[in-house]
């Protein structure tokens, strides 16, 4: 598609929010990178469809929720950002089981789990981002994952057709799903048991101060950095490879925790990526372990757009 066709007056019609040429670089927890080429709000499941049927079948499509765990490279992205925002956020308790909207936050799940006495789900306290980018990722933290909660999953594919997924059709393993490529997640279902309310708080709690003490929560940081190997934990291996306190550009390995990378305040996209690399590297070096990112990183180069 050409650039022309980007412009305004070009856009699709539809019922919610859509810009050409929107900034991204507030939207994303590391607040870094260019803009998108389209940036879409869809206002429900049915404007979402509109959306996907006027557009060229090939035009890339980037669902976003909260903008956790994604690394956004400084040329923007191309084609569209799909941005699921509050009408894509709704919590419905249907007996022992919730309901929820892809751009859910997790936080907000454990909550509505919690207040309606269901144990299972205090997990998602401690997991930043939305259920939608849950689902693609198989999230998990403090000994569960989404797979052991998980019912099944409403996802649309670029027709704008909606299809039912269970568990066992979303193939989950570590820090993965098969959910098919060009499909987004619109809506979950997930399970819980009856449990004391008291108790399911405490366990937030507990979930909640362990974050607070052991990661740089109040930094400009995209979540856990890469993927725990088997049988050894990534912050291990890049301490004992000297990156803690590792800096490139505005840049900087946390000191807190060594699988947080952070923007001090001057960062680029770049200065992220670059430093990932390189402790991707010093960990190889020195123990032999190639770390994989869990951060997705997504867009174009500055230099791919001159």
């Amino acid at each position: 598609m050409s650039s022309d066709a980007y412009q305004k007056d070009a856009l699709p019609r539809v019922r919610g929010k859509i810009a050409a040429e929107a900034s991204l670089n507030t939207l994303t927890w590391f607040r870094v990178g260019g803009p998108a080429d389209i940036l879409f709000t869809p206002e429900d499941v049915a404007d979402l469809a509109d959306f996907l049927r006027q557009i060229p079948a090939d035009l890339p499509i980037l669902p976003l929720g909260v903008g956790s765990n994604l690394l956004i490279r400084d040329g923007g992205v191309a084609g569209a950002v799909i941005r699921f925002g509050k009408k894509f956020s709704e919590i419905t308790l249907q007996g022992d089981e919730l309901v929820v909207g892809a751009g859910a936050p997790d936080i907000a799940i454990a909550g509505a789990a919690r207040d309606a006495g269901l144990a299972g789900l205090e997990f998602l306290r401690g997991i930043p981002g939305t259920i939608g980018g849950a689902v693609k990722m198989n999230a998990g933290a403090y000994g569960a994952e989404l797979a052991d909660i998980l019912i099944s999953a409403d996802v649309m594919d670029r027709t704008g057709t909606l299809t039912t997924l269970t568990a066992a059709d979303l193939d989950f393993s570590y820090r993965h799903s098969a959910l098919p490529e060009g499909y987004m997640c619109l809506s979950v279902r997930l399970k819980g048991k009856p449990g004391n309310k008291a108790t399911i708080a405490a366990r937030m709690q507990e979930i909640a101060d362990a974050r607070e003490e052991s990661q740089p929560l109040r930094t400009r940081t995209g979540g856990s950095t890469f993927k725990n190997p088997d049988g050894v934990k990534a912050w291990a291996l890049i301490d004992g490879a000297g990156c803690r306190g590792l800096t490139i550009g505005g840049a900087m390995v946390s000191e807190k925790h060594c699988n947080f990378l952070i923007n001090t305040g001057s960062a680029t996209a770049d200065d992220i990526e670059r430093l990932g690399e390189e402790v991707r590297r010093r960990v190889m070096n020195n123990s032999g372990v190639d770390l994989v990112w869990e951060i997705r990183i997504v867009g174009r180069k500055a230099e791919d757009v001159l």
